[in-house]
């Protein structure tokens, strides 16, 4: 056991005040419903900007590993296959198919005032969809989605 003498106190001594950090709350309530069928198993489609261009039809996909770009969109962004890196790792199709990639390519996405560059794998292959967005798009930005309420919510700088 010691025995310690305190300092005497310095007149210009303030205490520390702990930092309080407020987080956002990101939940959706069940007004937040309004304008969806219920119930429902529909995916989550929605508006987004890649390129500077406004995609209709992009799937949120939460169980994806990688962002997925259609033909369509590609050849609709007047894009080059000079515009591609190569990216070699075959990708498997919802339905189990093998689908080997024209290549990759970074674009800017926005939603709302939130811009992130994404790498979209192109695939040649049909799909309803223009675009799938996946895990990484999610985390970078914080995106909490739910099919339930066909929406999506992030916490933004404003």
């Amino acid at each position: 056991m010691s025995v310690a003498k305190f300092p005497a106190e310095d007149a210009s001594f303030r205490p520390k005040r702990a930092r309080v950090e407020t987080r956002q709350v990101l939940s959706f309530s069940d007004e937040e419903k309004a304008g969806t069928i219920q119930p429902h198993d529909d995916a989550l489609v929605v508006t987004l900007s890649v390129g500077g261009y406004d995609v209709r039809r992009v799937m949120v996909d939460q169980g994806s590993c990688v962002e997925i770009m259609y033909p369509d969109l590609y050849k609709g962004l007047h894009l080059k296959p000079e515009n591609l890196t190569a990216y070699n790792s075959p990708l498997v199709s919802f339905d189990g198919k093998v689908v080997i990639p024209k290549g990759q390519i970074k674009l800017p996405m926005q939603a709302g005032l939130e811009v992130v560059d994404v790498d979209f794998i192109v695939v040649d292959s049909y799909s309803f969809y223009m675009a799938i967005v996946a895990k990484p798009w999610l985390h970078a930005l914080g995106v909490v989605s739910s099919t339930l309420h066909q929406k999506v919510k992030y916490p933004s700088r404003n």
